[in-house]
């Protein structure tokens, strides 16, 4: 029995494209019922080619696919969607965004969930929300969706609620553990930043910052150790503006 696999007007977004053969590219998307696949698309460079939407990253595309293994053969690309209307820190958020995914997702791992957090953080960043706080909200819902959630609410020690007015140091197996104001350091977190990183209402600088190292630390942990391109062209970036 042959084990070849159609699929047709897949919702999708592209992460990332890279070259293969002469006019031929390998497309890695984010699709809404078969999780990240990877697509060669024969022939996508040619000036007629009907695959040409296929190469547009940061825009909904209906995709259709056949083939064998880990590796498929585009077969159309349709538009789904307007495009990405991305530039600026919106647009390197975005990256950053597709990166993450392309590192974490095991390919052919369905999240559908996911890519509905992923589409409407697009339109977050197209739309002008603060851009700290739409990355900051995506990269919790990617860690809840690996299985890897953290534990915001409860002191792991006295298994009590958080309280916003009291610190915590954050022990990334288990959870907050709250510690006394005078010993708060670098590695300590207000329990009012805990509580808006749960809830998504990351309001205030203090809460966004909190969320950052938190975030960015237990991110670091399952990407072993290997720096993501995105943060390094957008820290360059900064240091270059007067």
């Amino acid at each position: 029995m042959s084990d070849r696999r159609r699929v047709m007007l897949e919702p999708a977004f592209v992460l990332h494209v890279r070259a293969y053969r002469d006019s031929s590219r390998i497309i890695d998307a984010f699709t809404q019922h078969h999780g990240r696949v990877a697509l060669v698309a024969h022939g996508i460079r040619r000036p007629r080619s009907r695959l040409r939407p296929a190469a547009e990253p940061f825009r909904l595309l209906l995709l259709s696919w056949s083939g064998r293994g880990s590796l498929h053969t585009l077969t159309a690309a349709e538009a789904g969607g307007p495009p990405g209307a991305l530039g600026g820190d919106p647009l390197l958020g975005a990256w950053y965004v597709n990166e993450l995914l392309l590192r974490l997702l095991e390919r052919d791992d369905q999240h559908s969930a996911l890519f509905a957090h992923y589409a409407r953080t697009l339109a977050e960043l197209a739309g002008g929300t603060h851009p700290a706080r739409v990355l900051r909200r995506f990269e919790k819902a990617l860690l809840d969706e690996l299985g890897y959630g953290l534990n915001l609410e409860r002191d792991i020690v006295s298994a009590q609620p958080v309280r916003p007015d009291r610190r915590y140091r954050f022990d990334f197996e288990a959870g907050p553990i709250e510690i006394d104001a005078a010993s708060a350091g670098a590695e300590a977190f207000s329990g009012a930043s805990l509580l808006a990183l749960a809830s998504g209402e990351l309001n205030d600088e203090s809460a966004l910052l909190d969320a950052r190292r938190l975030l960015r630390s237990t991110l670091d942990r399952y990407l072993g150790g290997r720096p993501l391109k995105s943060r390094e062209v957008a820290h360059a970036m900064r240091k270059s503006r007067p």
